[in-house]
Parts: C-alpha cells; sequence; structure tokens
C-alpha cells in the first residue's frame, strides 16, 4: 500500500493556522453475528475444464462443503452435488473430458475415498471400507492418475496407478518403509520419497520403477521437502535448509547426481513447481507469517506481473494445463479469500467470487499486525496482532492469547471468521508464535523438542505480559485459547500456570500425552518415530515426563473457568481426551462447560456446528472473562 505524504507547505498551514478543522467522528463499527460471519463463504480449487470454460472449485454455501463450476468470465455458481452430510471436496477436471474425480470422508474421520462424476453417475474408485485414498496427481498424457492408498497395511501407504477408461488399479510401489510420498516425474519413471528423521529434518529419496533402485539425494541430515521434476524429468527440485536457517531451493541432476542451488530467500521457500508443460515456474515464500509468491516466464527469465489488488493479496495459484489461464487467490487477514481468472496472455483478470457476506462493511474488520516481544530468556517471539477499533486507552478491552496447533505449526496472515467475530465483539486477539512454530528459522523450530508445555508456554505467559503493557488492554482480563496442540497449550497453562490467564477454552486438545501418542492413527507410521522424537515415546522412560506434561494428571491445580469443544470422530485427539479432563475438572470444582459434536472430527466444518461451537465460546468469554463474576461456582452443561 503507497503512503501519501502531505506537502511540506501544506503541513507547515495545517500546524500554525489558528482555525482548525473539527476532528471527524469516529466511525461506528457495527457488531456482527455469528450467523453474519459464518455467511462469509469459503471456496477453494480452481480445476479448469477441458476447454477452459469453467472451474471446479469446492464450496461452503449450503452449510457443508460440496463441488461447484463457475465460468472463468464470471457468473453464478452451478452446484455438482448436493450433499447434506457429509462434505464433498473437489479434486479435479479430467484432463480431456467433462468427467470429475473427488473425495469424501466420513464426517472428519480422515478416511478419505476418491469417486468419479460422470454426468449424473457416480462410482466409488477406492471401495476398501477401511483403507484412506488420496489422489497423487495426473500421468503426463492425462490416461491415469497416482493415488496413495492404506488398504494393504493400515500403517502403510503405496502408491497406485489407476487408467481411466477401466478404472483398475494397479501396484506401482509397494511402500514398506513408511516413506513419505513426494512427487512423479512427467515421464513416469521416477518417484520423490522423503523418510523423517525428526520433525525438521528428512532425508530425501529417488526411486527408480524401471530398476527399482532407490538413491539417496541429500547428503548431511537436514530439513529437506520434495518440490518438483522439471517438465522434461532430467532434474529434480527440493528445498533444503543444509547450512543455513531458512529453507532454500536446490535442483538435482538425475543422470549425473550433481546439486545446484538456484534459489535462496531471506525466509523460507515453502514449495516450488512448474506448470503443466514448464513455461512457468511457481515459487511460494513463507515470509513473516504471510504468502509471497513469485512466478516466472522459464522461456524469458521474466517474472510475471500480476495485478495489484486493494487491499488483499495474491495467496495462491493454479495454473491451467494448456497454460492459457490461471487462478488467483486473492485475500488478507481482513478478508476472505476471493477467486479471480487471469489470463496468462493478456493480463485480462475476472473477480469470479464475493465471499464476504454483504451484511458486513469491510472498514469494520480488523487487518493484523505482526509484533514480536521479549521472552523470559531474551528469545524474540513474534505474534499477529488483531486490535478491535474501539479499543483504546478510554475503552479497554478484554484479550485472548491464542495457540496454533502442531506441535510445529504457525499462525498466518489469513482470514478467520473466527478471530473475527471474536474481535468485532470487543476482545483482542495475540495469535502467539511461540519457539517451537515453523517459518522461523530450524534453531527456532526445534526449541521446543522435548520441553512442551514448559518453554513453549511462558512465551505465551509472556505474550499475556505483552498484551498487559498494552493502554488499550484491560490486564485483569485475559483469556487464552487453541486448537489441538493449542488445546493442550491451553489446559498446560490453566493446570501449570494456574493463576496467569483468567479463563482458558480447549478446542479438541491433548490432555493425555502417553495415550494420544499411543494412538495415533495408522497412517501416522512415516512420522511417528520422528514425533516420537521431539515429543518422547511413551512405551520407554520417556513416559514417565510425558506423565508430567500431561494436563490430565494435574487438574487439581485448575482454579479458571474452562470451556472444552470436541468433535466425537477426532482420530487425531480422541474424544475420551476432553471427557476425561472435563470430568476431573469438574471434580475439582470448578466450572465447565462442554461442547461435543457427534459428526465432526479434527476441525469443525460443518456450518452449523461452527455456529454453535464460536456462539457458545463469545458467550463463554462475554460471562466469565469480560463480565468477571467475582466468584465462580461449578455448572456443568
Amino acid at each position: 500500500m503507497k503512503k501519501i505524504l502531505l506537502p511540506v507547505l501544506f503541513f507547515l498551514c495545517l500546524v500554525s493556522c489558528k482555525e482548525k478543522e473539527e476532528p471527524k467522528a469516529k466511525k461506528e463499527i457495527a457488531t456482527y453475528s455469528i450467523e453474519q460471519f459464518m455467511d462469509n463463504e469459503s471456496v477453494f480449487g480452481g480445476s479448469f475444464s477441458p476447454d477452459n470454460s469453467r472451474l471446479l472449485v469446492t464450496s461452503n454455501r449450503s452449510g457443508i462443503f460440496n463441488m461447484y463450476t463457475i465460468p472463468v468470465s464470471g457468473g453464478e455458481f452451478t452446484p455438482v452435488t448436493e450433499s447434506d452430510s457429509a462434505s464433498v471436496y473437489a479434486i479435479s477436471y479430467f484432463p480431456e473430458d467433462e468427467r470429475i474425480l473427488f473425495r469424501m470422508d466420513d464426517n472428519g474421520d480422515e478416511v478419505y475415498k476418491i469417486f468419479v462424476k460422470d454426468g449424473d453417475s457416480i462410482r466409488r474408485l477406492t471401495p476398501a471400507e477401511n483403507a484412506r485414498a488420496l489422489f497423487y496427481g495426473w500421468s503426463k498424457d492425462g490416461n491415469s492418475f497416482y493415488y496413495g492408498s492404506n488398504q494393504r497395511d493400515s500403517k502403510y501407504t503405496d502408491v497406485y496407478k489407476m487408467d481411466t477408461e477401466t478404472f483398475t488399479p494397479e501396484l506401482i510401489y509397494e511402500n514398506s518403509e513408511a516413506y513419505d510420498f513426494g512427487r512423479i516425474s512427467p515421464d513416469g519413471k521416477f518417484i520423490a520419497l522423503s523418510k523423517s528423521i525428526n520433525t525438521n529434518d528428512s532425508d530425501l529419496f529417488l526411486y527408480n520403477l524401471d530398476s527399482k533402485d532407490l538413491k539417496k539425494i541429500n547428503s548431511t541430515q537436514s530439513g529437506n521437502s520434495p518440490q518438483d521434476f522439471s517438465p522434461n524429468s532430467e532434474y529434480f527440485y527440493y528445498t533444503t535448509d543444509a547450512g543455513a536457517e531458512f529453507s532454500y531451493l536446490m535442483r538435482y541432476d538425475i543422470e549425473n547426481g550433481s546439486t545446484e542451488k538456484v534459489m535462496e530467500k531471506d525466509w523460507d521457500i515453502a514449495g516450488m513447481g512448474f506448470s503443466e508443460k514448464g513455461i512457468y515456474q511457481m515459487v511460494f515464500i513463507n515470509e513473516d507469517a504471510a504468502n509471497t509468491i513469485e512466478v516466472t516466464n522459464t522461456k524469458t527469465g521474466e517474472e510475471v506481473d500480476f495485478p495489484e489488488f486493494e487491499n488483499a493479496f495474491i495467496t495462491g495459484l493454479d495454473i491451467s494445463r494448456d497454460e492459457s489461464m490461471a487462478v488467483l487467490n486473492v485475500g488478507g487477514s481482513h478478508t476472505p479469500t476471493n477467486l479471480y481468472s487471469y489470463n496468462m496472455k493478456t493480463g485480462e483478470h475476472t473477480k469470479l467470487t464475493n465471499v464476504l457476506n454483504d451484511e458486513i462493511e469491510q472498514e469494520d474488520l480488523v487487518t493484523a499486525e505482526v509484533i514480536r516481544y521479549e521472552s523470559f530468556d531474551g528469545t524474540e517471539i513474534p505474534a499477529i496482532y488483531y486490535k478491535p477499533h474501539n479499543a483504546s486507552v478510554e475503552n479497554k478491552v478484554p484479550a485472548l492469547v491464542w495457540v496454533h496447533g502442531g506441535p510445529g505449526g504457525q499462525s498466518r496472515q489469513n482470514f478467520s471468521s473466527f478471530i473475527q467475530y471474536l474481535v468485532n465483539h470487543g476482545y483482542a486477539v495475540l495469535a502467539v508464535n511461540n519457539r517451537g512454530s515453523s517459518g522461523y528459522g530450524k534453531t527456532f523450530f526445534q526449541m521446543d523438542d522435548q520441553n512442551h508445555g514448559d518453554k513453549d508456554l511462558k512465551d505465551c505467559i509472556e505474550g499475556k505480559n505483552w498484551l498487559a503493557e498494552q493502554p488499550e488492554i484491560d490486564p485483569a482480563k485475559i483469556g487464552i485459547i487453541g486448537g489441538s496442540y493449542g488445546g493442550f497449550m491451553t489446559m498446560a497453562a490453566l493446570t501449570f500456570a494456574p493463576e496467569e490467564f483468567d479463563v482458558g477454552v480447549n478446542i479438541y486438545g491433548v490432555t493425555n500425552w502417553m495415550r494420544t501418542l499411543k494412538s495415533i492413527p495408522p497412517w501416522w507410521e512415516s512420522f511417528k518415530d520422528a514425533l516420537y522424537l521431539e515429543m518422547g515415546d511413551p512405551n520407554t522412560q520417556d513416559s514417565v515426563r510425558l506423565k508430567e506434561i500431561s494436563p490430565l494428571f494435574h487438574t487439581e491445580n485448575v482454579t479458571k473457568p474452562l470451556l472444552v469443544l470436541q468433535g466425537s470422530q477426532d482420530p487425531s485427539v480422541l474424544q475420551v481426551e476432553s471427557d476425561e479432563i472435563v470430568e476431573n475438572v469438574r471434580k475439582n470444582g470448578v466450572l465447565v462447560e462442554y461442547v461435543l459434536f457427534e459428526d465432526e472430527g479434527h476441525g469443525f466444518v460443518k456450518k452449523e456446528n461452527q455456529i454453535e461451537a464460536y456462539e457458545k465460546t463469545l458467550e463463554f468469554l462475554n460471562k466469565y472473562l469480560k463480565e468477571k463474576p467475582a466468584e465462580v461456582k461449578e455448572i456443568k452443561t
């Protein structure tokens, strides 16, 4: 955004004139209901039809996710599916015809199945009942696609190829060593694989489908991630942090085994890929918790000059198979993401969606600010700050420390209807990226290894202290909220630092680390050892420390009101985690409210459930934080 500077003479006149202008009245900020905020539409994807006339997208406009098509010239959505129970997620049009691939699970259990829709006919292509399937990509000729499935063994995801005529699956790689899939070369000869060493470092391999040889690519232990093959299949591209704090881009010559650094930035290069024919190279950079995208014409070496959008940024893109069109994702922390079609030759672009509810004024939403504060040991902690428009010295507001999932996640400068809802109702939110968060270098990322619920919790407490020092914050009314690992951090705060926060909101958070680490889904096998290395192995002496940091065994310390939200289909954090923490805290005579959704998993995706969850959260915060009664008696809901 450009700054407009007043001319010097005009400035001097302003400060010297006797007659001063009347100060403008502050804009009245409207207060919106959760129903209005959840009427912000979530639309994503963007597979072009073979003739580039339409986009296939996924939207929750019906209340749950379904598939729709949109003309690339703009126009109305046409429903492709109308599910009223389980969500439907679009994968892709077929490269040469109007058939469509999509996936579904069973109300959040993450056991995905792949389906084909051909006209009015729908067929399930991965029939094994308890096996999950993941789409990996189309073959270069478009006559088959690759996918992963754990139907042979629930712990191992093998690689299959399925032709588009008979839909007969062919096992092309039996993954008996629990590698993670990366990419398949355009010529179909190589599979890029990775093997986790710890939660930062991985080894990279190329598997030759003809010779069955497996060749290791990296020579040092480092954080390596497969990215893409060159269109001619001569080179393999990957990112690594070898000898550096942040990931940079490398190119590996498949024939002679040589490597070359091709790009390095001041932040992590989070992703890279080529368009179908290789004319465009796309690079995605995680720049201080915001997406930066660079697209280069490989023939001319020139960067594509995408249009600028008022108060919004391009956060993602996909390019059509013929490379003539692109779909741009445009949004920001204060505005939900819209889709635009973009002509790669002419630069013409068309807005396809308007996802912000018409009843909400854009100016009433808050733009996030990146701040940094010093933690207890001098470590600099980055965070994303959302300050209500009406917050001031004269009108101090309550605040929340927001803790992301993980371990190893990151709060980003993205739009969140939930956060904006809380801010609109007078709560400041500080989304803390405590030590152990990704995006700030590998040293920072590894600072919480086998130290969870201790120094990372102290970072969150220092975030509370930073909030308390802000003139617009009421220091006596600061709570903590988080989901998944952030839910664990919420419970850790209430059990290990019970006087620091005034309330806690635990959203499907881990409370018993021994049970959670032993009951992780079988398809996590490739990551299990790395997770155990970071968190501790529950089957060894590490269980002593894991019990020490598990909030479930320290509920006698909890003194502040608690809200717990959980999905019963959650395969990652089982319902019993929330059931038991609720029961034990209530035994301690502390107020606990519990909201359980029978048809949700690890994350709430149905609008009616989101509305209930977020409205219950606000009601809880209003009653026990904003109004903060002198004494809270136990209630059970």
